[in-house]
């Protein structure tokens, strides 16, 4: 399984407009995708719901994985996002 801790830089954190498009890209995916709190319980990064009520806010780490081909890539698209100012 592949895995990517990010610390997310954006001033909203992992909310509003950041989450869409993390979950919009997430969901592109044919494989499971998860996202959590560092050291909390992963939900799906598919679902818009599950990723706002992780409440991640500027400067706090989250943990993206995934399983499945072109997962390496998915996770760096993901970091990305999540790392965006």
């Amino acid at each position: 399984m592949a895995q990517r801790t990010v610390s997310v830089t954006s001033e909203v954190g992992l909310h509003a407009r950041p989450a869409a498009t993390f979950v919009q890209t997430a969901a592109k995916a044919p494989y499971d995708v998860t996202v959590a709190k560092a050291g909390g319980s992963p939900v799906s990064a598919k679902s818009i719901l599950s990723v706002l009520a992780l409440d991640v806010r500027q400067g706090e780490s989250i943990v993206i994985s995934a399983e499945g081909d072109g997962a390496e890539e998915l996770l760096d698209e993901l970091a990305q996002i999540a790392s965006a100012s």
